[in-house]
């Protein structure tokens, strides 16, 4: 269960709060527990938070549980099979571009982003403006349409670029330039990657994410929000331990890495695109390797949601939870505290909803 997500709410949950404005935060790599009761004692903005409005128990992720088809899935509504935001490394073999987890510049085209309409298109389309804080893609022209203010993303926003784009959206939804506003905050999945899903590191930005959260808080009371604004947070994915030692599948040690085209991403779920005429033989030689599945695009289960994606690799390997697929260890840092959740079990994310009336 360690790929959970949260989701949390912050409304007066009046009829009137139809016609309030929106402030919506992504908290990527936020797993359920890490404001589950015991750790709340020590989380004073959470806490309030939660108290004053609707914490769910977990949500689960869509498949792959990875950022993007998350971040597309929560926006969009639709599993990552219609709206075609399938991983976080994709590749386009028709036209030979790649998707590499928004930094390149291909990432950018809307050939990624047009499979759906994304939250933000919809309300500037009903001629509401939208303000965007690091929230990856909006600097993208979806179908047309880009929001009426974005902060492009770079890497990693730091806590001071977190509090400041929390005062900023917070002055644009009380002015009347937004009626909604969406807030990127990085930090837990970065140092939760490094060091672990239970590290001081994390802790420590939790800590720092908590302090963000009672000073909005504040400043919503301050501004006279609280019967205006909704607050709305949610995760994209959780995260699981790895032991890099001794659960690592090495691709090189069961097949020849020349007889593939293509292979995207590493972790708890990787892409692959055989020659066509070593499909079989390498598919036969992956399925005997423990502690892997691995799947032709038609027996992907139903219950993925996943294999009508235009993007869909002809091979897709998923890994049991806590185990890491990868080319080759030698010369790969150690990805401690990636997720390894994906294969349809209830992974759980966090989400809580609240006032501050």
């Amino acid at each position: 269960m360690g790929c959970s997500t949260i989701l949390v709410f912050l409304t007066l949950l009046s009829f009137a709060s139809a016609h309030r404005k929106l402030l919506l935060f992504l908290l990527d790599g936020f797993r359920f527990d890490y404001i589950d009761d015991a750790e709340l004692e020590s989380l004073p903005g959470f806490r309030d938070i939660i108290g004053m409005g609707v914490k769910v128990d977990y949500m689960t992720p869509d498949f792959p549980s990875l950022s993007y088809p998350n971040y597309y899935t929560l926006m969009t509504g639709r599993h990552c099979e219609v709206h075609q935001m399938i991983g976080n490394y994709m590749w386009d073999p028709k036209t030979n571009v790649s998707f590499d987890i928004g930094v390149n510049k291909e990432s950018l085209l809307p050939l990624w982003w047009n499979g759906s309409e994304p939250l933000w298109v919809t309300m500037t389309k009903e001629k509401k403006n939208v303000f965007m804080y690091y929230w990856p893609g909006c600097e993208v022209e979806i179908l047309g349409v880009r929001p009426s203010y974005c902060r492009e993303y770079f890497s990693v926003p730091t806590d001071q670029n977190f509090a400041d784009a929390i005062s900023d959206a917070l002055e644009a939804l009380r002015n009347g330039s937004a009626e909604m506003a969406a807030v990127y905050y990085e930090r837990i999945d970065v140092e939760g990657h490094h060091y672990g899903p239970w590290s001081e590191q994390r802790k420590s930005a939790l800590k720092e994410l908590d302090k963000a959260m009672s000073n909005m808080i504040t400043q919503i009371k301050n501004k006279g929000l609280q019967h205006d604004v909704n607050v709305l947070l949610f995760s994209d994915h959780g995260m699981t331990d790895i032991s890099w030692t001794d659960k690592v599948i090495e691709l090189k040690n069961y097949i020849n890495m020349s007889d593939t085209i293509q292979m995207k991403d590493r972790g708890p779920v990787v892409s692959l695109w055989p020659v066509p005429e070593k499909h079989t033989e390498i598919y036969q030689k992956l399925k005997a390797v423990e502690h892997m599945n691995v799947y032709n695009i038609q027996d992907i289960p139903e219950r993925f949601f996943y294999k009508k994606g235009k993007f869909v690799s002809p091979l897709t390997l998923v890994a049991e939870e806590g185990w890491f697929i990868v080319e080759v260890r030698a010369g790969t840092s150690c990805p401690s505290g990636r997720t390894a959740q994906g294969r349809g079990r209830p992974g759980r994310t966090a989400g809580m909803a609240t006032t501050t009336s």
